[in-house]
């Protein structure tokens, strides 16, 4: 066993390495910074979670306490991570955590991460190094101005400083002092890469009376005049609009990296989790005679995957199925191509009624359905089907419970994909609570639910899909200009 240094970069999940990826998968204990990536963290699922991290007013432990812990756990037997933000080497002290560990004969192995200069500059415009603006590039810790000579870094083309947002005044002091002109384009990146980023341009004696959110990066240079045309992450749609998901992300990774992709900050607040049903015999019984079946109806992913998940402890697989396949929206049909099954039937439009009118023109007389499905949905579907003459079987594959998640956080929006979505955000929270964002309904049977307990939405999707709940977001938002 090693213990590995790893950065988890400026903050941007996807700017992880994969290396870095692989060894908190595989991790049985996590070190922790204050500015380490909360979705790198989430990514060592089975790990044990230490936080030691530091900041300006609050240093949990002290390096070499931090040290010995890592000696110790790694004596255990256990794959050890220290997780740092940014670069280990890049001031995070991972210099003298190895130096403690070579000297403990530990092996260790140190997994690069993208600097915080580097990402805030990519992100902010900003870059380091240009033709015509800058050929040389330093960086320097603000955390202590008096302990740097500037004579010999004021005048580096770019100066891309760390830690200096509390104590800008007094390295705007020292810089002109040694004679970097007062007005050198300046520029403080506070959050670099991550949603809530935000760019303050200038000059040093304009940034230096400034008010700074830490954390920060400070840039200096004629590189900076380049910010207000490179920046793109501050120039995307939904840059700055924070939309609570009521999914959890396991459940719509795709509609949190849609969001993310437009530059908004998701916030995961899930209102709905899916649970084993109370007992798996009407499922067990449906898949010991999978052949009968003339139909097989899928109302959501969740239930292609609980089926296909309780196919593998039965006595059946898939060369039992002869039924057609009919889903109601493209997410369950993708769950059910990854199967490597092809879908008779999908509707026009992503709701029960669009369903039975899809399967209206098929010959439902004496046929056999199955219908899995979660314990409590609407009976639109096996309604309509019986009174075409077909025998319906609706089995229990999976039941929606209201998680634990405490109090509703602030945002701008609150997205919701399901009745049940609503029904439990109210449940978790106090009356008048949803009063208070933008709501984002993903179709009609969503909206009514909203309207009955007192909400208009402010945008319904069309289509009624997550991908169309984002559209609606964004069209909201453009119509305001």
């Amino acid at each position: 066993m090693k213990v590995y240094l790893v950065g988890s970069g400026p903050g941007d999940p996807e700017l992880l390495t994969v290396k870095a990826k692989r060894l908190l998968e595989t991790a049985d204990v996590v070190l922790y910074d204050h500015l380490s990536s909360p979705e790198a963290l989430r990514l060592a699922e089975k790990a044990e979670k230490l936080y030691v991290g530091k900041r300006r007013d609050d240093h949990s432990f002290p390096q070499d306490e931090i040290a010995d812990m890592l000696i110790a756990l790694w004596k255990t037997n256990k794959r050890v991570v220290r997780l740092k933000g940014g670069d280990p080497y890049i001031f995070g002290r991972g210099g003298e955590e190895c130096e403690a560990l070579a000297k403990a004969n530990v092996p260790f192995e140190v997994v690069p991460g993208i600097s915080s200069a580097i990402g805030g500059a990519a992100y902010a415009g900003i870059p380091l190094t240009h033709r015509d603006h800058a050929s040389t590039v330093a960086f320097v810790t603000g955390h202590h101005p008096e302990a740097i000579d500037w004579s010999k870094v004021a005048h580096v083309d770019t100066l891309a400083i760390f830690m200096g947002a509390f104590h800008f005044p007094e390295l705007a002091e020292a810089l002109i002092a040694a004679g970097r002109p007062a007005d050198t384009p300046a520029a403080a990146v506070s959050w670099a890469t991550r949603p809530e980023q935000s760019t303050l341009v200038g000059t040093i004696a304009s940034l230096a009376k400034a008010k700074i959110q830490s954390p920060a990066m400070i840039y200096i240079g004629g590189v900076v005049q380049l910010s207000d045309q490179l920046n793109w992450l501050e120039k995307l749609p939904l840059h700055g609009v924070k939309i609570a998901v009521t999914r959890a992300h396991k459940a719509s990774p795709s509609m949190t990296l849609q969001l993310c992709s437009l530059g908004a900050q998701v916030i995961e607040y899930p209102t709905i989790e899916i649970v084993d049903p109370l007992s798996f015999a009407q499922l067990d019984r449906a898949l010991a005679s999978l052949e009968h079946y003339d139909w097989l109806i899928f109302t959501s992913a969740n239930a292609v995957e609980a089926f296909a998940s309780r196919l593998t402890f039965s006595t059946r697989d898939l060369r039992s199925l002869r039924a057609k396949l009919c889903t109601i929206g493209p997410a369950t049909r993708k769950a059910l191509e990854a199967m490597h099954l092809k879908v008779d039937v999908v509707p026009h439009e992503y709701v029960a009624e669009s369903l039975v009118e899809a399967l209206a023109g098929q010959d439902m007389q004496g046929k056999h359905v199955l219908i899995p499905r979660a314990s409590q949905a609407r009976d639109t579907v096996p309604d309509a089907l019986r009174a075409m003459g077909a025998a319906v079987d609706i089995v229990e594959a999976y039941r929606t419970v209201v998680p634990d998640s405490g109090e509703a956080p602030a945002a701008d929006w609150i997205t919701f994909t399901s009745s049940s979505t609503v029904k439990n955000f109210i449940a978790l929270n106090q009356p008048g609570t949803i009063q208070r964002y933008l709501t984002a309904s993903i179709g009609p049977i969503t909206s009514e639910t909203l309207r009955m307990h007192g909400v208009e939405p402010t945008v319904e999707a069309t289509p009624h899909t997550t991908e169309g709940v984002i559209d609606a977001i964004l069209n909201h938002h453009h119509s305001k200009g």
